[in-house]
């Protein structure tokens, strides 16, 4: 039985028990719900349905408590049920009830913890969106992570998920990305404003051995072949470093096109014509305060030219266009007064702005012997993807990123993440994983096999019910996951299964020893490892990192 089945029959049993005492069944929640006590010694798991249901029942919550718990103590696979507190309700499973988990993971597999809560959303994840100016730098590099997760827990959950780059190939950002490579391929100084880092003098020359007599041109055609394959050479790299750290997008959106397309101007005249720009100052502006921003910002500036805002615009549209119903945008800590710019965007062109979802990701620091690591060679301004990469690898970089709530600034401890110890988390959780893969070889070479009918009821050590109520809790930590955005529950999850599996490991001994013969009790066992080994690698998956099977 697990939680969302117990909670379940709290529930109807909650129901029946007011309908046998003529009380108001309108009193009981909806969300009826089941957690663990943080004291095992409380029960296996705790409920406050009395407590939420008294009031407008009419009836003290010990006194309805009571009933309650009489009424659970007689159903199937409820060991006890005993009131504690208020009108808290403690649980005790029976063992063959709770062990029911194990069977669920062995029967769904990888599916296991996978749901279909979100199958009719049509969600466009966009993330990273860096400028191809320069490397990604470490708060790339946690958008990467974080969002690659974020894009495989809503998938889980059922939602038609599409990742998206958007590469900000127009404006003055590409002008003194070619300003600085022209500057370079002549040897000259890096101009004011324009970008440093030895991959500027890297790309100049490649533009140059590709094209000889490049700086001959006249200066428009040789600026303009400088942006070309500048930017197109910026591009690949950023592809290279994200695909080298995993993740990779279904559509790489380029903002030139909305420009050249005209699809700029067709939304910002759709936009006028529907009343929600207005004219002021000699610029068109959008009505941004009207979603919490704290000043309107203009669309089209008094010189006429668009302000950036205007491609946003068109490019929402567009995402609406292709039907997406959801737009996740995750950006950077600089950028809180896009939520309310997006949203008055979503506003403007009559969709509820809850269409837009923007989530603002914290700065990264690195630090290594206790001092910060700020410096690239190669980039010039910060600390690279790739830097970070080469220094940890890939497992660890990504796990490291994902286990923080994006809300905080993160502090990354260069020296603790590569240490093999179980104070490093990434170690801790993947170690697990490959102890479980020794055990499954070691019980092969013994001839113990996972039992065609199981007797999870033999299950009855505490370490095997902590670690059989912890695999129950999977599927719900990923349905929380994706509710709340927060792929970062998964990573703590795997910690606390982590705990579970090596205080069992050290409490009940699975594989006979010497000439000990083989008993239900170890197949059984057997049964839950493999069990919490599934549970494991399906929630690595989720986060994009390896289940290793030897470390």
């Amino acid at each position: 039985m697990n939680p969302a089945l117990l909670a379940d029959l709290v529930r109807s049993t909650a129901s029946e028990v007011l309908k046998d005492r003529g009380l108001d069944l309108a009193a009981l929640p909806d969300d009826v719900g089941v957690e663990r006590p943080r004291n095992p010694e409380h029960g296996d798991y705790a409920t406050n349905v009395a407590l939420r249901t008294a009031k407008k029942a009419g009836v003290p919550p010990r006194e309805l408590a009571g009933w309650l718990a009489e009424a659970l103590a007689a159903r199937d696979g409820i060991a006890s049920a005993e009131i504690a507190g208020p009108g808290f309700i403690n649980l005790r499973l029976a063992a063959d009830a709770q062990g029911a988990i194990v069977g669920d993971v062995l029967q769904a597999g990888d599916a296991y913890g996978t749901g279909d809560e979100l199958s009719d959303r049509n969600i466009n994840l966009e993330f990273v969106s860096a400028n191809p100016t320069g490397p990604l730098h470490l708060g790339h590099t946690r958008w990467a992570a974080v969002g690659d997760a974020l894009g495989r827990v809503l998938a889980a959950r059922g939602g038609k998920v599409t990742r998206e780059y958007y590469f900000n190939d127009a404006g003055g950002q590409i002008d003194r990305f070619v300003d600085s490579l022209i500057a370079a391929a002549k040897g000259e100084p890096t101009p004011e404003n324009g970008y440093g880092g030895a991959y500027i003098g890297e790309i100049a020359a490649q533009i140059t051995t590709a094209e000889p007599g490049i700086l001959d041109l006249p200066d428009t055609q040789r600026r303009e072949e400088f942006r070309r394959i500048g930017v197109n050479l910026m591009f690949d790299e950023i592809k290279r470093a994200l695909h080298a750290f995993g993740t990779d997008f279904d559509v790489w959106f380029h903002e030139k096109s909305l420009h050249d397309s005209g699809a700029v101007g067709a939304a910002v005249q759709r936009l006028k014509d529907s009343g929600n720009l207005y004219f002021s100052e000699g610029a068109w502006w959008l009505r941004s305060t009207d979603q919490g921003d704290d000043k309107d910002r203009p669309v089209i500036k008094s010189d006429g030219q668009p302000a950036y805002i205007a491609g946003d615009l068109a490019y929402y549209l567009d995402k609406r266009k292709r039907g997406f119903d959801l737009c996740i945008y995750m950006l950077g800590a600089d950028h809180h007064g896009y939520i309310a710019r997006l949203r008055a965007a979503a506003a403007a062109f009559g969709d509820d702005p809850n269409t837009v979802e923007v989530l603002i990701g914290q700065l990264v620091n690195l630090f290594r012997n206790g001092q910060p690591v700020r410096m690239s060679k190669r980039a010039g301004t910060a600390v690279s993807m790739d830097d970070l990469v080469d220094a940890v690898g890939v497992d660890a970089a990504r796990y490291t990123l994902i286990r923080s709530s994006v809300d905080s600034t993160l502090d990354i401890d260069l020296d603790l993440i590569v240490r093999r110890s179980n104070d490093n988390p990434v170690f801790y959780v993947q170690y697990a994983h490959a102890r479980l893969a020794s055990l499954a070889r070691n019980a092969a070479d013994l001839g113990v096999t996972v039992p065609e009918e199981p007797d999870f009821g033999l299950l009855d050590h505490p370490r095997e019910g902590d670690l059989i109520r912890t695999i129950g809790e999977f599927p719900a930590v990923v349905a929380s996951a994706a509710e709340l955005r927060e792929p970062h529950r998964v990573a703590r999850y795997l910690e606390q299964l982590a705990s579970a599996y090596h205080k069992f490991y050290d409490a009940c001994r699975v594989l006979p020893l010497g000439d000990e013969e083989i008993s239900d009790l170890h197949r059984n066992r057997l049964a839950l490892c493999v069990a919490a080994r599934q549970v494991f690698a399906n929630g690595l998956s989720l986060l994009g990192v390896s289940a290793p099977e030897r470390m």
